[in-house]
């Protein structure tokens, strides 16, 4: 059996191994899960939900030795990780409660000796295909909805960080899912993604990543008539008004945008300031900026670093593009080294300055701690330049002025928008994008809803 390393992206040593299925190995998965659906279906959804509530609970009963494992194989501060966890075991008990609300209905047509029934019914086997970056919140996201709807779901995570999703298997199991209920499969999506897309016995593909990525899995589910979910790329902006609290509004992008190292999709990515405070607020995105800290996940710092080369490289090259095109950075820019950083991809937090839309800082996603910031003269000019994107995945206004905030909220082409604070999606409201940032909504009762089809009996009696 062949096997895929996993590395630590602080020093490159090797933190464990994972099997690198086939195409065969991937067949045999959807197949065995599509057995497993025969009778999970079948399943009450009381038991299906006191089954997840115990998932949940061993994730918080195993949720330091998940953590530490997430940690070694992306790099983010422990803190951080267990956080994750936290989170996700959360999402899945919220999941669970959420089953128990799913209805169906009987349109009052008052036909004598006649009812029509809509129920909702799981919509079968379906394909996980999650990042490196939050690799168990991400799972969770299509696996609890997924579950608690009585699908089946066979996981492929990112192979730079399969361990934790691995482990998060075996806990499923025991805590006495039933065998293939839940099954993880390790791999290249170049040489098994083909087989997870396009098998006949999958219904649904959940994707989260690039938007290149998605596309060609959406034209591959498309040619098959499989339904999709598609959590893409995103280059959120931030419009920071003339009346905002400077305060608030910088702490909150710098919170924000370097959490995780920059790494997740709907980070503050470009920051439009308005001109009459923009050296002001510069000068405090800097202030904080410089006090992060870099490190090794146990070390108490604020970040990690970048998860590998690929995706490290997005940031020095949209620093270099921005610098050639005029603009001044700020802060940070050029890889850490020395002893602590020479074996790691370590990036520091990056403020460019003085940026606008002819660079890549401002228009291509990043993944990595840096972010635009250029200066605005007219609240018009800002809602235009932060709907000139391709993406639409979440946006952040800040103004002390509640009409002109909602009026730009609304104006946003954008999934989620936050207004004079940033912090993490709620699991009891829809979460996704538009335009190029996907297709389709996680979360919520929505999130359940997407792992159904609705059936119409007519009944004559």
């Amino acid at each position: 059996m062949q096997v895929i390393e996993v590395i630590n992206p602080c020093n490159g040593e090797v933190v464990g191994v994972c099997p690198r299925a086939t195409e065969n190995d991937a067949a045999k998965s959807i197949e065995a899960a599509h057995e497993a659906f025969k009778k999970w279906k079948k399943v009450s959804v009381a038991e299906r939900v006191k089954l997840q509530h115990k998932a949940a609970e061993g994730m918080r009963k195993h949720a330091e030795e998940l953590a530490q494992i997430i940690a070694n194989e992306l790099g983010r501060p422990i803190a951080g990780c267990l956080t994750e966890i936290s989170r996700s075991a959360d999402l899945l008990d919220f999941y669970a409660e959420e089953g128990l609300r799913l209805k169906g209905e009987i349109p009052l047509h008052n036909i004598e000796g006649e009812k029509a029934l809509i129920i909702r019914e799981p919509i079968g086997v379906v394909v996980s295909i999650t990042p490196f970056n939050y690799p168990i919140t991400l799972l969770t996201m299509k696996l609890g909805a997924a579950l608690v709807a009585g699908c089946t779901v066979v996981a492929k995570p990112s192979e730079d960080t399969p361990l934790s999703t691995v482990r998060l298997g075996q806990i499923f199991e025991e805590v006495g899912y039933p065998e293939n209920v839940f099954k993880v499969i390790t791999g290249y999506g170049h040489e098994i993604g083909h087989t997870l897309i396009e098998h006949p016995l999958v219904s649904k593909i959940a994707f989260t990543g690039g938007t290149n990525t998605g596309k060609r899995i959406g034209q591959a589910a498309a040619a098959h008539n499989k339904r999709i979910t598609l959590e893409l790329g995103g280059q959120s902006p931030a419009v920071v008004c003339a009346d905002a609290n400077i305060e608030v509004a910088a702490a909150a992008i710098v919170r924000h945008g370097f959490a995780n190292s920059g790494q997740f999709c709907y980070r503050v990515n470009r920051v439009y300031v308005h001109a009459s405070i923009y050296e002001l607020f510069v000068d405090k995105m800097v202030e904080l900026a410089q006090k992060l800290t870099l490190g090794s996940p146990f070390s108490g710092c604020d970040m990690g670093p970048i998860i590998n080369q690929k995706i490290y490289q997005n940031s020095e090259v949209q620093v270099a593009d921005a610098l050639e095109k005029g603009a001044s950075i700020r802060t940070g820019g050029k890889r850490l080294t020395g002893e602590l950083y020479d074996k790691g991809w370590f990036f520091p937090p990056t403020i460019v300055a003085d940026a606008n839309h002819s660079m890549k800082v401002m228009t291509e996603e990043t993944f990595g701690p840096v972010i635009g910031v250029m200066p605005f003269n007219s609240n018009d000019e800002a809602i235009t330049l932060a709907n000139d994107s391709e993406y639409g995945l979440a946006a952040y206004v800040f103004s002390e002025n509640l009409a002109i905030a909602l009026r730009m909220a609304e104006s946003f082409e954008a999934g989620s928008v936050w207004i004079n604070n940033i912090h993490r999606s709620y699991h009891d409201v829809p979460f996704g994008g538009v335009k190029q940032s996907g297709m389709g909504r996680e979360k919520g009762r929505y999130g359940i809803e997407a792992y159904t089809e609705l059936k119409t009996i007519y009944l004559n009696y």
